[in-house]
């Protein structure tokens, strides 16, 4: 006979913050400034922010823990995968003494290209938010890595948050390399 309990066991409730648009917008703007960053050194302006998850409706901007702040640097440290979101997942693995990145959100001012994909599913974040999408390149556009079945981990995804100002940021990066040339 199976030593099966009367009861399963109880689950820790999962709790749901609803996080409004300003919320997103607000870290989606520090994204934004360290994608400058990476425009002012000639890098593909591509910036990414990783906070953690409120766990409380209310809670102020400002104390909310932004855990890592990084931009694309693969010309700085001639390293293909020094992506603003690989350096990010990093810096909020140490942050956290962890590399299960539970309990956070990923902000990023472009898609996260498949390899970033891959990391961020790795890391098991649970929501990712992004300004402007890649049809061409995305990890998620193109090959669906953030909801393919096969994988352990599939996050939330929000896409479009301060689009215009997203697209507009890598169109003129774009546009000043062209005219160089």
């Amino acid at each position: 006979m199976e030593n099966t309990p009367l009861h399963p066991p109880a689950r820790r409730p999962t709790i749901h913050v609803m996080l409004t648009p300003e919320f997103h917008a607000y870290f989606m703007r520090l994204a934004m400034r360290e994608a400058a960053k990476a425009a002012e050194a000639e890098e593909v302006p591509a910036g990414c922010v990783i906070v953690q998850k409120p766990q409380s409706p209310g809670i102020p901007l400002a104390a909310v823990k932004v855990l890592a702040r990084a931009h694309n640097q693969t010309e700085l440290l001639n390293d293909s995968t020094a992506h603003a979101e690989m350096i990010a997942l990093t810096q909020a693995s140490s942050a956290l003494g962890d590399w299960r990145l539970t309990g956070t959100i990923l902000y990023v001012t472009k898609e996260p290209c498949p390899m970033c994909a891959g990391a961020i599913v790795l890391a098991r974040i649970p929501l990712v938010v992004w300004g402007v999408s890649d049809p061409k390149r995305g990890g998620h556009s193109v090959f669906s890595i953030l909801n393919h079945p096969n994988l352990n981990h599939r996050p939330e995804i929000l896409t479009g948050v301060l689009e215009p100002e997203c697209r507009t940021m890598l169109q003129e990066f774009f546009r000043a390399r062209r005219e160089e040339n």
